[in-house]
């Protein structure tokens, strides 16, 4: 199997000896047990635990675990399989606890397929959530999207759900011909959550498509309705949203005390694909 990863000190290709990663440098970065690889600086990092805390990935990792967003993992890997070969190479810029790379994994078994995340916690969470689902096409990376550790020109696609948007990066890991594939929330997403929580909920701002050094091919809507009937799955799923930290407390009282809830979801699937004079 080759690994897209470079040294991130030198930027030599890496390649795996026994339980680690080695560059022809002899820098060396271990695998953990649970199966990911921390290849993040220390000069990259913008806190001393980057990325989302314990909570926000537990919060996921049960949630999405429960299926609520099955229809979005369905879909997607719907489209990924139409755009990515058999056998190529698939980059998860900022994978989170691994949900939706873990489903592309196991949808493309041909393919490798690897994950990054600036968060160690997230990383750790995905390559367990990998081996307990027996996805062994794919190797988890703690990373940057800002600053990716792979080599230039090796993806066939990147993904990117819920993460930051690094466009630079992006097009410098695609091949020429290479397809990114970027989800993001509806304007109504959770609209029935914010309802009961704020006394004047807002739609999600949904930004102009346009990218640059990327053509829009296209724009898949997937939009469904999902019951949660305990405080444990409510909690949850606020948890692992941006409300979390940006509700006051008495919008946190309001969330507490529900017990049950119906909520629309909504979400955006857009597919482009790199122009040919894009810069890399």
């Amino acid at each position: 199997m080759k690994f897209p990863y470079i040294c991130p000190k030198c930027g030599e290709e890496l390649e795996k000896n026994g339980g680690s990663l080695v560059c022809p440098s002899r820098h060396t970065y271990d695998i953990a047990r649970s199966g990911y690889v921390n290849l993040l600086l220390p000069q990259q990092m913008n806190a001393k635990l980057p990325g989302d805390n314990k909570l926000m990935v537990a919060a996921r990792k049960n949630f999405l675990g429960k299926g609520y967003y099955g229809i979005l993992a369905d879909k997607f890997c719907e489209v990924l399989k139409r755009y990515a070969p058999e056998n190529g190479t698939v980059l998860d810029a900022g994978c989170g606890e691994g949900y939706y790379t873990v489903n592309a994994a196991k949808a493309l078994p041909g393919a490798f397929i690897s994950g990054t995340d600036i968060s160690k916690t997230a990383a750790d969470a995905a390559a367990k959530r990998a081996k307990s689902e027996n996805a062994d096409n794919i190797l988890f990376s703690v990373s940057s999207v800002f600053h990716m550790p792979v080599k230039s020109g090796s993806c066939d696609v990147v993904t990117s759900l819920f993460a930051p948007y690094c466009g630079e990066e992006f097009l410098r890991v695609l091949k020429p011909e290479g397809v990114f594939i970027m989800v993001i929330p509806s304007e109504r997403h959770l609209w029935e959550l914010k309802e009961a929580v704020y006394d004047e909920p807002y739609l999600n701002e949904v930004k102009d498509y346009a990218l640059d050094g990327f053509t829009l091919k296209e724009n898949i809507k997937v939009n469904g309705e999902i019951r949660l009937n305990s405080k444990e799955d409510i909690q949850n799923l606020f948890s692992m949203t941006p409300y979390y930290y940006k509700t006051g407390e008495e919008g946190h009282k309001r969330l507490e005390a529900l017990e049950e809830l119906t909520t629309e979801i909504g979400f955006e699937i857009l597919v482009y694909g790199s122009k040919p004079d894009s810069k890399r």
